[in-house]
């Protein structure tokens, strides 16, 4: 039996690793040397540092290693995501490190337009919830720019419309930022020429530009899909120079359309709204100089006008002068008199004084009587003042004295306990009265409430609103009644449309507790 086993396994031919290995790997490449898989992507995180790209394609029941290389992924229309079904063309092979197997994917499509667009509007919602498409962001475009930045491929034909439309509407300076419009790189690129363009200086050898365009030729989703991307849409949301999106034609839309400040058409209508027509301008500009020509001479004719009959009004200077000059001629033959008058009474007054020494020495003398007497009196005034202020802080310091102050403090004191007697008293005056008329007010009150009325045996009736019910006509048959008692209230309702006192008065001895109902009969 050991002979046999030692034989058994020495018929078995032998394989290494590597050979089985090899053997699988050219069984499966030949077996599916090209084939497409439809599946979701899955474990995406971008291409490795080495440019290529691992991930797997998965179902509901399965899943499948993936690679993209790098040069393949430069070839790719629109950029893998995470979650996203596609189609993958390429060939499965083996990979011996792992005993794994995998697919090379040579091309990448979405699958259908559904998939796309169902990403799209997942991104467009995050988007708008950040508000990137709010209305408000949105700034004006200037109606004037100098220079202009676009935003596209240098070699399309886009570019020579937009230079072709704005040199034929009015020529200025246009910098053009090229980038590629269509592939995996085409959102990065587009982003970072936005960026560009702001991070330029507002004065320097490379100005900055007053308003930007961003441009591309029509083509389906996914040759569109670099302006569906993330960075683009932030980048344009963000820049503090407006922006105008023209990709693709009139019914194409994408992301960037929602962030720009405007959405044209086409790239030539892009030029339309970013430069005024030169010769319209030129027009307008001419039509509003004649029109302000016009004015100014009518206003000045006007002004003109209004001069002459002003002065047509006004007199001439012979009038204005005329009463001056008679005013002036009657007080020049005046002066003459008036001088000769003047001279003649200084003359008779000076003839009237006689001065001599004898009237000199006389009124001195006379001066020197008055003044001696004056002297006089103002000696005996000042005596009499002085004794007069002596004999006044005499008394003063006798008031001042100790005895006399002891005296006055003791009368003080005497005054203020009186007066303290007289208002503790007047203040019990006071509170007596005020409690006499409260006590007053409290039986006058009572006297007149109702309450009384209602101890008396009387009943207060009111309707389902609260008001007072005064006769029986008022009573409808069926309504909700409320009638208060001394000791609570009771609710009724009223079978008909008049009220008996004697069915009024029966439930009013039964009821004990307020709340309780009854009924009128």
């Amino acid at each position: 039996m050991n002979e046999l086993a030692d034989e058994s396994r020495t018929n078995a031919a032998e394989y290494t690793v590597s050979e089985i290995s090899g053997a699988l790997k050219r069984t499966v490449e030949d077996a599916f040397g090209n084939v497409r898989v439809r599946g979701e992507i899955s474990g995406y995180r971008g291409p490795h540092s080495s440019g290529h790209a691992y991930f797997s394609l998965k179902d509901d029941r399965a899943r499948i290693e993936a690679v993209i290389w790098k040069g393949t992924m430069g070839r790719l229309k629109f950029r893998p995501e995470e979650g996203m079904e596609v189609i993958a063309s390429g060939k499965l092979t083996t990979y011996p490190g792992s005993s794994k197997y995998q697919i090379v994917i040579d091309n990448l499509e979405p699958a259908g337009a559904g998939a796309l667009m169902a990403l799209l509007e997942e991104r467009k919602r995050k988007l708008a919830a950040e508000g990137l498409f709010d209305e408000r962001r949105k700034q004006l475009l200037p109606f004037m720019p100098l220079v202009i930045g676009v935003v596209t491929s240098p070699t399309g034909a886009v570019i020579r419309d937009i230079i072709h439309r704005i040199k034929d509407r009015f020529p200025l300076h246009v910098l053009v930022w090229p980038v590629r419009v269509q592939g995996e790189t085409s959102g990065a690129e587009v982003a970072a020429a936005v960026n560009g363009f702001n991070a330029l200086a507002a004065e320097g050898g490379m100005r900055q530009p007053d308003l930007l365009i961003v441009a591309r030729g029509g083509g389906s989703l996914e040759d569109l899909w670099g302006f569906n991307d993330e960075a683009v849409v932030r980048a344009v949301a963000a820049s503090h120079i407006p922006v105008i999106s023209a990709v693709g034609h009139e019914t194409d839309w994408t992301l960037i359309d929602l962030a720009a400040d405007m959405r044209a058409p086409t790239p030539t209508g892009a030029a339309e709204l970013a430069v005024p027509v030169k010769a319209e301008l030129e027009a307008t500009l001419a039509a509003l100089s004649a029109r302000l020509q016009g004015a100014v001479l009518r206003l000045i004719d006007r002004r003109r006008q209004a001069v002459r009959a002003a002065a047509r009004a006004l007199p001439t200077p012979d009038q204005l002068l005329a009463l001056p000059r008679r005013r002036f001629d009657e007080a020049t033959s005046r002066l003459g008199r008036a001088l000769t008058v003047s001279t003649e009474r200084k003359r008779a007054r000076l003839a009237a004084v006689r001065l001599s020494p004898a009237t000199l020495s006389r009124r001195i003398g006379e001066t020197r009587r008055h003044l001696d007497r004056d002297m006089l009196r103002a000696d005996v005034a000042l005596r009499g003042v002085v004794r007069e202020q002596r004999i006044r802080f005499d008394r003063t310091q006798g008031r001042l004295s100790p005895e006399p102050l002891a005296r006055r403090q003791e009368g003080f004191r005497l005054q203020i306990s009186a007066l303290e007697r007289r208002g503790t008293h007047a203040v019990g005056l006071r509170l007596e009265r005020a409690r006499s008329k409260l006590s007053q007010a409290e039986r006058l009150m009572a006297t007149l409430s109702h309450k009384a009325v209602l101890a008396r045996g009387f009943a207060l009736v009111r309707d389902a609103e609260g008001d007072v019910i005064k006769r029986a006509a008022d009573v409808a048959s069926g309504a909700a009644l409320s009638i208060e008692f001394a000791d609570g209230t009771a609710h009724a309702v009223a079978t008909s449309g008049e009220a008996k006192p004697k069915a009024v008065a029966k439930p009013a001895a039964k009821v004990k507790e307020p709340g309780s109902q009854g009924s009128l009969f």
